[in-house]
């Protein structure tokens, strides 16, 4: 079993990628944020320390942390120290999570690939737990046209979360394969069969 990191900007069109792949291959997908969402439930190993640094405001009416109100805490603030700190949280509790599930996937035989989708891959050291690490890259004029339209995203809000991230040559740098994605989904499928290929054949 093979493991393999996908990574890139907000709006890069991740999801899509992994649409793709899903139907080309045996595979589990693991979204990072649905395992941070696992280890910031109430009683769990983030819990605590999240409303201990952003304050009872981010929680929800039933007690749980609402992901929308953190989210608009961290980068409201345009604060890069406090998203670091958040990050030096969550994210150690997020990969021993993904390391734990990878064992279990190597230990069942049942799927090739074990697919991590996540923009910080690069900066919480992924490349020692991942075989490659793939890049969706788009334009940053494409990426923010997609957030306008399927997040309703302002373009302040965009530039904060853009700043926060790798840019282009940080990504290209690190990662083993870049996967164009900027609009036309056959040219992204043929990259991706062409990489899937490249690895079983």
């Amino acid at each position: 079993m093979k493991v393999i990191g996908i990574t890139g900007g907000v709006g890069a069109g991740k999801s899509t990628v992994l649409d793709i792949i899903r139907q080309n291959c045996r595979c589990f997908i693991l979204i990072a944020d649905e395992a941070a969402h696992e280890v910031e439930r109430r009683g769990q190993v983030c819990y605590d320390e999240l409303v201990g640094l952003l304050g009872r405001e981010i929680l929800a009416s039933d007690g749980e942390i609402d992901k929308k109100k953190m989210a608009r805490k961290i980068f409201a603030a345009g604060n890069k120290e406090l998203l670091a700190s958040v990050n030096a949280i969550v994210h150690p509790r997020v990969k021993e999570y993904i390391l734990d599930l990878i064992e279990k996937y190597k230990a069942d035989g049942k799927v090739d690939y074990f697919f991590i989708e996540a923009a910080l891959l690069i900066e919480d050291g992924y490349r020692a737990i991942c075989d490659e690490l793939w890049y969706v890259y788009a334009p940053k004029e494409v990426r923010a046209g997609r957030l306008k339209a399927s997040r309703g995203y302002t373009d302040s809000k965009i530039e904060d979360i853009m700043r926060s991230q790798n840019d282009d040559e940080t990504f290209r740098k690190y990662c083993d394969h870049v996967i164009e994605n900027s609009g036309d989904l056959e040219e992204t499928g043929e990259q991706i069969k062409k990489l899937l290929g490249q690895k079983t054949g």
